[in-house]
């Protein structure tokens, strides 16, 4: 959790990724994932509280059904839950929706990303649906969290994505609500006061 010197909660919006480094799962091996290695593109942190269980891996299948289209905007998804590289391995041994997805599945037992993202639920030991837009300099640009029982839209997520990456490259101009690529920004002017 992030506090400002009077100790309130303060947003993500342009913090900066910790060092971490953590053991993932993906496509039949595991791996190590540090810090070092998500910079340089954009990242998307997908946390989900279990595997094993009944939305998350809706959310998965979701995301791996579009996993093609992040990877051409520059953009790696990361799932995140609390549970183990050898669990995720279990996991897509035993269901064919997790089998098929191809990103990093990474294992947070310790609770350490959870914590920074703080989306870490310390009783239960899981974490909320927390989505986590990250620039290649690893500065959160957009995140959002739902409670445990509420699934989110991968569609969504992408647009966020391409949003923040349009911004980033046209800082002068906004995307306004259900912006999609190719559709006409905004460039704020005082011409458009009152106007929209």
């Amino acid at each position: 959790m992030i506090l400002n010197t009077e100790g309130v909660i303060m947003n993500y919006i342009d913090q900066k990724l910790p060092e971490f480094s953590v053991n993932a799962y993906q496509q039949g091996a595991t791996r190590t994932i540090t810090t070092a290695d998500v910079l340089g593109k954009w990242a998307v942190f997908f946390f989900y509280p279990a595997d094993f269980t009944f939305v998350c891996p809706t959310e998965l299948g979701d995301l791996q059904a579009h996993y093609e289209d992040f990877q051409k905007a520059n953009a790696e998804i990361y799932s995140v839950s609390e549970d183990s590289e050898f669990v995720h391995k279990a996991w897509a041994d035993a269901t064919d929706t997790i089998g098929q997805v191809q990103y990093p599945m990474l294992a947070d037992p310790a609770g350490k990303l959870a914590r920074f993202f703080d989306v870490l639920d310390e009783d239960a030991g899981q974490a909320y649906r927390g989505v986590f837009i990250v620039n290649p300099e690893g500065q959160i640009k957009s995140y959002t969290i739902n409670d445990m029982n509420i699934g989110r839209n991968a569609n969504e997520v992408y647009r966020t994505l391409m949003a923040a990456e349009f911004v980033a490259a046209h800082g002068d101009m906004v995307c306004p609500a259900n912006w999609h690529p190719g559709e006409t920004p905004i460039t704020p002017s005082l011409d458009l006061v009152g106007k929209i």
